[in-house]
């Protein structure tokens, strides 16, 4: 008999929109979230002892990427977007139960929340478990991954003067490192691998209330054109 899942609590992310959002977590540390738990763990009790703890694993659902069909075959970005691999041998979002898991640093331990940073989860994602990150059995020396064998290669960001004064405006609003965060996720290069920018196009996504726009002036160039508040 199947045991009936229900999440331990939802996560209130930085990342407002799939767009952007870094594929693997740690690439951008100064992405911050607040894990808010759901009774009943939300006494503390649930957490207690946790505070020995520098990184957990997240167990999360991929609850804007949820297909009643399951993929058997998935198109990788890693590999340009245009390869075919089966689904188990990537980290693909399009998983058979819509599973996903990261390894996330945790900041600070409250009774009802856990306050966390390198994320990649989008804002409400319904977290299912939590469990600490254990150094000697996680981190494996000798394991290899030939699709992915280094983090992939950085594109430079530059800003405009005004993008960089109304973000660092917007920083000290908000009280979150909004200037490392932009730069750290637009550096992994978020448009599709198999789409060539061209200059005139512009881009944008949403970190937590601000809207960031962005266009690539060569293809390994990204340059930051406004940052404003909603």
């Amino acid at each position: 008999m199947l045991h009936h899942v229900r999440p331990v609590g939802i996560l209130h992310s930085c990342f407002k929109e799939k767009f952007a959002i870094p594929r693997q977590p740690q690439l951008a540390p100064a992405a911050r979230g607040v894990l808010e738990l759901l009774p009943p763990f939300d006494t503390g009790e649930a957490v207690a002892g946790l505070e020995q703890v520098s990184h957990v694993w997240l167990l999360f659902l991929f609850h804007q990427a949820l297909e009643d069909q399951p993929r058997l075959r998935v198109r990788p970005p890693r590999l340009g977007g245009n390869r075919m691999m089966g689904v188990f041998a990537t980290r693909s979002t399009h998983r058979p139960n819509g599973i996903g898991q990261s390894v996330v640093k945790l900041d600070k331990v409250e009774p009802n929340r856990l306050l966390l940073s390198g994320i990649d989860l989008l804002d409400g994602t319904p977290i299912l478990d939590i469990k600490p990150y254990v150094p000697y059995a996680d981190a494996l020396p000798d394991a290899t991954n030939a699709m992915a064998a280094a983090p992939p290669p950085l594109v430079e960001v530059q800003w405009s003067a005004q993008g960089l004064a109304q973000a660092q405006r917007e920083a000290l609003r908000l009280g979150e490192p909004l200037v490392e965060l932009i730069e750290q996720c637009l550096a992994q290069d978020p448009r599709p691998a198999y789409q060539t920018p061209e200059p005139e196009r512009r881009y944008g996504t949403q970190f937590w209330d601000v809207q960031v726009r962005w266009h690539y002036p060569t293809p390994e160039l990204i340059r930051v054109l406004e940052v404003v508040s909603d």
